[in-house]
């Protein structure tokens, strides 16, 4: 049973997120806050109290834009706490979608809300409550991506290669794929621990992922699925040196 706090400086989309809220039976009580400045306080003294205190905090429903501090500058100094509640941001702005992916929400829910959207968020947080792994590595193996007109979270695991598209960046994985408006050296510097190497200038693959290394005249490639993927000369020696430390190869 969530704890929940909702944050929307505008007082008729608040009282609508929290009908909707307090009508999802994994919530126990949903409380409001029309300022991130008093948002700010309760999350504090709720910190302060314990995780059994009745004033605890699990999630944060966050809207972005708000008069003074905005959303993301409450994410950001949450994000300073030792055990800081989740943040689901709910927004009628679909360009902040990234910066979300960097402060590690949960979801990323659009305005108007739509109930069986707004379940399938507090789903997500639900299962991170119940199961309590670590919060910010969950949240950091996800990546926002727009599925018609709405942002889903995809896991960053289930990603086998992404590939350079200008300023963006196409998303492979077994069942299709999605792009983002995130540069692939971006992503490099990212999920370098999560075991993706740049085999290419266009190409980000998954080392586990890669179902056969190929030689022919000189010339390398991978396997990833059904796609084969040159490897640049630049690249293919150190390629080479990690696959055959992987276990198992």
């Amino acid at each position: 049973m969530l704890r929940v706090l909702a944050v929307d400086d505008e007082e008729p989309a608040l009282e609508e997120l929290l009908y909707l809220l307090r009508a999802d039976p994994r919530v126990r009580a949903a409380e409001g806050a029309t300022s991130a400045t008093e948002a700010l306080r309760r999350i504090g003294a709720a910190l302060d109290a314990g995780p059994g205190d009745p004033a605890a905090v699990d999630v944060v429903f966050l809207d972005i834009h708000m008069a003074g501090l905005t959303g993301l500058d409450v994410a950001r100094l949450l994000a300073g706490f030792a055990e800081p509640p989740l943040i689901v941001f709910v927004t009628a702005h679909e360009g902040f979608a990234v910066q979300a992916f960097d402060l590690k929400a949960v979801d990323y829910v659009l305005k108007p809300v739509r109930r069986e959207r707004l379940a399938e968020a507090v789903r997500r947080v639900a299962e991170l409550v119940g199961d309590r792994s670590p919060v910010t590595d969950t949240a950091a193996d996800q990546i926002p991506v727009e599925l018609g007109g709405v942002i889903r979270f995809v896991a960053v695991g289930d990603i086998t290669y992404a590939e350079a598209q200008g300023d963006y960046a196409r998303l492979h994985t077994a069942t299709g794929s999605h792009l983002v408006r995130i540069p692939l050296t971006a992503l490099e510097e990212r999920w370098r621990s999560r075991g993706f190497v740049r085999i290419h200038r266009r190409h980000l693959v998954a080392l586990g992922r890669i179902d056969e290394l190929r030689l022919d005249a000189g010339a390398m490639s991978v396997r990833v699925g059904d796609a084969e993927l040159a490897v640049s000369r630049r690249h293919s020696r150190a390629l080479r040196d990690l696959l055959m430390r992987l276990p198992g190869r």
